[in-house]
């Protein structure tokens, strides 16, 4: 049979800081100094808050939380790139994404403990989704609408690697092809969903590649390199404000649990975890910035001590807040008229409470062990030394403060 090719395309990388925090000028992104602080700034507050809210959980004062430890680059990146009138679209593992976006670090806690305040729509930012995959299509949505306005802005939504395998992630980035939707799939490709290697997930060489079926651009950068990410996060949101939709795979890992309720030792070598912390995001860009003379020990010890004062009041305020809640509550906002059935519920569940009293406190060793689960690179000893200090000086427990390695 004779046959004709009617179409082809390639997919090309990016990668501005390799692992030794070298910088390829060509693809390096216009950063001032105080940027490049910035950045490293909020990658640095993630990652503490991340470690700070698994010893929140594993002391019994949160539920189930989804750390993004090792994504840094690629969330404070993307996120980076936005303007205030733009939407941010998540899944449920993007605190970076969150906290470079401005939004309170109680506030992540709040959703984490169950209240609905943490699910608040401010500045732009929609809640967690915890369904895999349809935040995509809100996106889509939101990125047609402006550009049916005619906006001179852009949407950027987040997925993992497993979620291209849902028909929500393809039927959006289809949608958002025919309709120019103002819209940016960013696939964080942490080479993991949940026990899913990305092997067993696609047979595609790339996940980018996905895109060529909806009619978009895709393209592949080093998720742990946040120069790189966020060159190609301003190269696609200027491309989507003008009507051509872009999705976007960082390649990452993650370095920790898929949630708290999550074992990665289970299904993951302590050999393959420790070729991907050798390409830790956080301690690349830390040795461009030395290098660059931007920062140094005296400014990592200043940048680590106001994180940890930051995350001391914003955890108390959590704690605050959580204190103000009326559990019983979330039986009277289902219906307009509470069913009998719901109100023998409510019923039952106050007379349980009552039963239980109070609850004895949890243990400390909980929440070290939860900051040592929690993974990530191993902290530079000057900068533990600086929030031990900080922290003995506030008077802050000491399970919540210990800096820990992966349990």
């Amino acid at each position: 049979m004779v046959r004709e090719q009617v179409a082809e395309f390639s997919v090309e990388y990016v990668q501005a800081l390799d692992e030794e925090g070298n910088l390829d000028e060509a693809q390096a992104p216009e950063v001032d100094d105080e940027d490049l602080l910035e950045l490293y700034r909020l990658m640095r507050l993630s990652r503490r808050t991340d470690e700070r809210a698994v010893a929140l959980q594993r002391r019994g004062e949160s539920g189930t939380y989804a750390p993004g430890i090792g994504q840094e680059a690629a969330q404070v990146g993307s996120a980076f790139a936005l303007g205030d009138d733009e939407w941010m679209v998540p899944s449920f593992r993007e605190s970076a994404a969150y906290l470079t976006r401005g939004a309170p670090v109680h506030r992540l806690l709040w959703y984490a403990m169950g209240m609905e305040e943490g699910a608040e729509v401010a500045d732009r930012n929609t809640p967690p989704s915890i369904p895999v995959g349809s935040q995509a299509l809100h996106a889509a949505g939101l990125g047609w609408g402006q550009a049916i306005r005619g906006e001179d802005a852009a949407t950027l939504t987040y997925f993992g690697d497993g979620a291209t395998s849902q028909g929500d992630v393809y039927e959006a980035m289809n949608v958002a092809g025919v309709l120019d939707a103002h819209t940016v799939f960013c696939c964080q490709n942490n080479q993991w969903a949940i026990s899913v290697p990305r092997e067993r997930q696609s047979r595609s060489e790339t996940l980018a590649q996905k895109a060529v079926a909806a009619g978009i651009d895709g393209i592949q950068v080093d998720g742990n390199d946040v120069l790189g990410v966020l060159g190609v996060a301003r190269d696609a949101l200027e491309s989507a404000r003008e009507g051509n939709p872009v999705m976007v795979e960082a390649l990452t890992y993650r370095q920790s649990m898929h949630t708290t309720s999550d074992d990665p030792r289970v299904y993951r070598t302590e050999e393959e975890e420790g070729d991907w912390d050798a390409r830790d995001p956080i301690v690349r860009f830390e040795r461009y910035l030395r290098e660059e003379g931007v920062l140094d020990d005296d400014r990592m010890a200043e940048i680590a001590d106001d994180i940890e004062a930051l995350l001391s009041d914003e955890i108390d305020r959590a704690r605050e807040g959580r204190e103000q809640v009326e559990p019983a509550e979330m039986f009277d906002y289902v219906f307009a008229e509470t069913p009998p059935e719901l109100r023998r519920q409510r019923e039952t569940f106050e007379r349980e409470e009552g039963e239980k009293g109070e609850t004895a406190p949890a243990s400390a060793e909980g929440g070290l062990r939860g900051e040592r689960e929690a993974g990530g690179a191993e902290i530079p000893e000057s900068v533990e030394q600086s929030a031990g200090e900080a922290a003995e000086e506030r008077g802050d427990e000491a399970d919540d403060e210990e800096v820990g390695d992966r349990g």
